[in-house]
């Protein structure tokens, strides 16, 4: 018999302030329903309740699939009265509300996180929701959106307040159009309509670009051992930034453009994604260099064509 537990007992009276449109966002929208196979453990002295076998918690369109789900909560803060005059401050039992509320939610074994439009696959998740920050860990890290998937090895972020979603450690965006930049470090923004104004994130604020229901990609940052395909051509530094609407990479550091033998080298190359074509410039001063391989016909490789006498012009 599947065990359920109303997880609004939790979750009573839960305020968070109202976040913009997101496709994977547990930080708002009602109680969280929760179902166990084996059912559930409520540790009172940690403050957790411990979900087994085939769990499953949804609130609202996102719902989370484990092997184990664990809700961290707390008492609920009483909402600001205003102050007596000559009154002291409450204290005890006095000054929480009598509700508790789910702060943090962890999810372990065959973690599969889905909306309608989006699905985030690791071995392990921990969501925070005071912050609206989700952390995979584990084998086979996946992000898939209708416009483009992310994977990566290390770990992957998804910040849903910041816009954004971050893949460490053999990292790779793959658009929908076969368009591939991989990196050690990938950050990838997506657009909300309508969205303006600076959307901030941990390191500072940043252009604004959402997360929304189309999960639209706006632009994707790399750092570290950057790679950019096209179908002709392989680009290569240590940085870039890839703008989808646009077409447009720009690659910086150390910047080696391979067209099959062929090899350029420079400090920043632009390159279309959509043509193909990769522009190559260096520092002030200094030549963009290249190795060219002239075309050979079968059966010639390594050999010129003889002149008169017999003997190679």
């Amino acid at each position: 018999m599947i065990a359920r537990l109303a997880a609004a007992l939790l979750l009573a009276g839960l305020a968070v302030p109202p976040a913009w449109a997101q496709p994977i966002d547990l930080s708002s929208g009602g109680p969280v329903e929760v179902t166990a196979l084996d059912g559930f453990e409520w540790h009172e002295s940690d403050q957790t309740v411990t979900a087994s076998n085939e769990a499953r918690a949804k609130r609202g369109n996102v719902t989370v699939l484990a092997d184990r789900l664990v809700a961290h909560y707390r008492k609920k803060a009483a909402p600001a009265a205003a102050p007596v005059p000559g009154a002291a401050p409450p204290a005890g039992p006095e000054a929480d509300s009598g509700s508790n509320e789910i702060y943090r939610l962890d999810a372990i074994g065959h973690v599969r996180i889905l909306t309608p439009t989006e699905e985030a696959v690791g071995d392990k998740a921990v969501y925070d929701i005071d912050q609206a920050l989700l952390v995979m860990t584990g084998q086979g890290l996946r992000l898939t959106t209708p416009q483009y998937v992310m994977t990566s090895r290390d770990s992957m972020e998804y910040w849903s307040q910041q816009h954004m979603a971050v893949g460490r450690g053999n990292a790779l965006v793959v658009a929908t159009d076969g368009r591939r930049l991989s990196g050690d470090v990938l950050v990838g923004y997506t657009k909300e309509a309508g969205a303006g104004g600076t959307a901030a994130r941990p390191d500072g604020p940043r252009p604004a670009g959402g997360l929304d229901s189309s999960g639209k990609l706006e632009r994707v940052e790399a750092y570290g051992n950057v790679e950019v395909r096209t179908e002709t051509d392989t680009v290569r530094g240590d940085r870039g930034v890839y703008v989808p609407d646009s077409g447009m990479a720009r690659v910086l550091g150390s910047v080696r453009v391979i067209h099959g033998q062929n090899v350029i080298t420079g400090t920043a190359a632009d390159v279309n994604m959509k043509t193909g074509i990769a522009h190559v410039v260096s520092d002030p001063g200094r030549r963009v260099q290249g190795l060219i391989m002239p075309n050979e016909k079968p059966g010639q490789a390594g050999t010129r064509p003889a002149g008169p006498g017999g003997r190679a012009p």
